[in-house]
This record gives C-alpha cells, sequence and structure tokens, in this order.
C-alpha cells in the first residue's frame, strides 16, 4: 500500500510517498482502508519533532481517518467488514490503510461523507470539550473566537451558537470573516485591518468578551486577555502564530478571569467514556443539521506537502483533507 512517509523530522517538502507492505491487525484491532483523512496543524508540529508526541521515524502523520474496515483481528465483535468509520488513532493517517483498536471506532452516519466524516472529531471535538466543559459556556454569554474561519474556529464558532452564545469572529481577511457569518457568526473582527482591543471594546460596551477560544497565540494572547469580562475564561487551544505567548500573571489577578488549558488529545486519552459521549451528541447535531462542517480543499496523497502548506500558510477557511 502507499503511505506518506517522514523520514526525518524537517519540513513539509521533506515528505515522500512509498509503498510499503499492507498492515495487519493485532488482538482488539481492525485494518481500516482510508477514504479520507484530516490534515491539522498539529500535523505540521509532529513532522518537524515540535509537538507534544515524537514518533520514531519513519513514521506516516495524520491521526482522523473515515474510511472502511477491511480485516478484524482476534476477539473484536462488534466491528464487522465493511463498516464505515471514524477512527481517531497517534499518527499513520497519510495512507491508504491505518490500523486502529476497534473499541476506539466510531460509527459513521449515514448521511455523512468520508472527507466531512475525517473533518469532524478533532475540530468539533476539540470545540465541544473546551466550551461545553472547560468554559462551561452559557446562553447569552459573549464568546470570541481568534482563527474563527481555521477548522477548529469554524467548529467553535458553530458550537458557540448551539450553545446559545453570543459569537464575535476573528479572522484575517474579510473574505474569511463572511465564511464565518455563513456559519453563524454574529460579529465579525478582522485583526489584520482593525483594532482588536478597541473593537472588542464596542461590541461588549466595555464589558469584555466572558469567554475566548484561542488556536492563535501569539501577539493576540495578551490583547484578549485584556479584554477579558470579569470571572471570564480564556481558553489556551493551540499557537497557530508559531509564537508561545508569555503572559504577565497580573492580567488574570485583575480581571479575576481564568487561563483553562484545552489538550483534547489527553481528554479523550484520560476520560474516554466522557469524551464518546461528547462525540455522539456532536453528531446528533450534525443529524439535525446544526452544524455544517466545511471541507474547503481536499488533496492526493502525492500532494501531502502542498496540503500542509495550506494550513500552516492558512490560505485555506474550514478543513482539509487528504485523499488516497
Amino acid at each position: 500500500m502507499k503511505a506518506v512517509l517522514c523520514k526525518e523530522y524537517g519540513p513539509p517538502e521533506s515528505l515522500v510517498v512509498e509503498d510499503i507492505a499492507p498492515l495487519q491487525p493485532g488482538r482488539g484491532q481492525v485494518v481500516v482502508g482510508v477514504r479520507a483523512c484530516g490534515v491539522n496543524f498539529a500535523d505540521i508540529l509532529m513532522i518537524q519533532g515540535r509537538y507534544q508526541v515524537r514518533p520514531p521515524v519513519p513514521f506516516s502523520p495524520g491521526f482522523e481517518v473515515a474510511g472502511i474496515v477491511k480485516e478484524v483481528g482476534e476477539d473484536v465483535e462488534d466491528v464487522h467488514v465493511g463498516s464505515r468509520v471514524i477512527a481517531f488513532i497517534h499518527w499513520g493517517g497519510y495512507a491508504e490503510e491505518v490500523v486502529a483498536d476497534a473499541a476506539t471506532l466510531i460509527p459513521m452516519p449515514d448521511s455523512m461523507d468520508f472527507p466531512t466524516a475525517a473533518a469532524f472529531v478533532v475540530a468539533y471535538g476539540t470545540a465541544h470539550y473546551a466550551l461545553t466543559d472547560r468554559a462551561q459556556l452559557k446562553p447569552g454569554e459573549t464568546l470570541l473566537v481568534l482563527g474563527a474561519a481555521g477548522g477548529v474556529g469554524l467548529a467553535a464558532v458553530e458550537v458557540g451558537k448551539v450553545s446559545g452564545a453570543r459569537v464575535i469572529a476573528a479572522a484575517a481577511s474579510d473574505e474569511k470573516l463572511a465564511v464565518c457569518k455563513q456559519h453563524g457568526a454574529d460579529d465579525l473582527i478582522n485583526y489584520r485591518t482593525e483594532d482588536m482591543r478597541e473593537r472588542i471594546k464596542q461590541l461588549t460596551d466595555g464589558k469584555g468578551v466572558d469567554v475566548a477560544f484561542d488556536p492563535v497565540g501569539g501577539c493576540y494572547a495578551e490583547t484578549v486577555l485584556r479584554n477579558m469580562a470579569w470571572g471570564g475564561r480564556y481558553l489556551v487551544i493551540g499557537f497557530a502564530a508559531g509564537d508561545i505567548p508569555r503572559i504577565s500573571l497580573n492580567l488574570p489577578l485583575l480581571k479575576g478571569c481564568a487561563i483553562v488549558g484545552v489538550f483534547w488529545g489527553q481528554f479523550i486519552a484520560r476520560e474516554r467514556p466522557r469524551c464518546l459521549a461528547y462525540l455522539h451528541e456532536l453528531l446528533a447535531w450534525f443529524a439535525a443539521g446544526k452544524i455544517k462542517p466545511l471541507v474547503s480543499a481536499t488533496y492526493p496523497l502525492a500532494c501531502a506537502s502542498d496540503a500542509l502548506y495550506a494550513v500552516l500558510n492558512r490560505t485555506v477557511w474550514g478543513k482539509v483533507v487528504l485523499r488516497p
């Protein structure tokens, strides 16, 4: 089978596509024929050796896939060959096949296609966990989403609206903000052309935002913290800007706000039953038409580096997927 391989840590163009031996399931495992694989910013960090997990090389990046079960191993009873499934794995998704633990598979709804399924779990799982669990977002509160046109940002806009919040979407272009508006954002901030601090004050009558969802980091973090409402919750999602902010701790003190870390990967590992309950709620929202994942681009395996650069350079909105 074909797989995209990282043979040494480096930039996206260092990836190669090669034929490797077909995979075999172990006890309690299945082989899934990959029909689509989500492309995430974390994939870039992983191939650069900068992610929290450093797989031994060679490895294939990619940790969210959708596909069809091809083979089942010993002691697998509830998953059958031919089943359409979503799999969340540690790495290995940029390939024609993956091995996954049968107990971790999520059945695909009949109404969901493979690209949508591959773009669903990480973005919406992160957004739901962050807003519902970590922030305890309440109806009527004001939510600010940075990087709002990206995969996880757009998911946060939609989850925020389903939760009854007023959503302010912040992004780097008017084109991206138009997409956010289509997905339910109430107010918009172009942080490339507008003074974000003054705009937040204007939109909140000087009160600040109750919850901030920040997958960007960099220079925006301090600005957002200075514009938190009393008792607000600032959610640390990631650092797409590249720089990890250094925060002056007098800011949460003065604002009476909390800085809350969101590590969805550890949540699913440590509290899997609760995570699966959240995912089933999200799938019910999808079936009801309350959330509508956006896949703006698809690439073949041979163009995996182009897909990663599209994410890195933020030239796309919603999610990007590979189609083996």
